[in-house]
């Protein structure tokens, strides 16, 4: 009788030893690594996690207005950067500048935002940097 007891904690120690990369949380290889840099117009912002999100709307040189969602890190992260939920508006003129997705989605994952005021805010993210 005292196996079960064992054999139970073994098996759940060895179920979340080999489940830990699978629920790991996602890279960058998603995304181009060349920056691009779109002026939009905020249409709505999200200040949540797992990611702050920011859709606007881009007029393409053919006039054209596309739809983009920009991924900004995690609510915390950037409340130490200085953001809270009031700091877009629906209207608001800013700059993007971020990395595409591969897959041709219109989703950027957000390096830089330049606001209608000038303020600049860069998220640097560790996956940024690894060789």
């Amino acid at each position: 009788m005292r196996s079960k007891p064992f054999l139970f904690l073994a098996l759940t120690i060895g179920f979340a030893m080999f489940s830990a990369p699978v629920i790991a949380h996602h890279g960058s290889s998603v995304y181009d690594p060349k920056l691009t840099t779109y002026k939009g117009t905020v249409t709505d912002f999200q200040f949540m996690n797992p990611h702050t999100e920011i859709w606007f709307e881009v007029k393409g040189a053919d006039g054209k207005v596309e739809k983009w969602t920009g991924e900004a890190p995690s609510l915390t992260t950037m409340s130490r950067l200085g953001w809270n939920k009031n700091i877009f508006k629906a209207g608001d003129q800013v700059t993007f500048v971020g990395n595409l997705a591969k897959s041709g989605s219109h989703i950027m994952r957000l390096r830089k935002v330049v606001f209608p005021d000038g303020k600049i805010t860069v998220m640097d993210r560790g996956e940024d940097y690894a060789e």
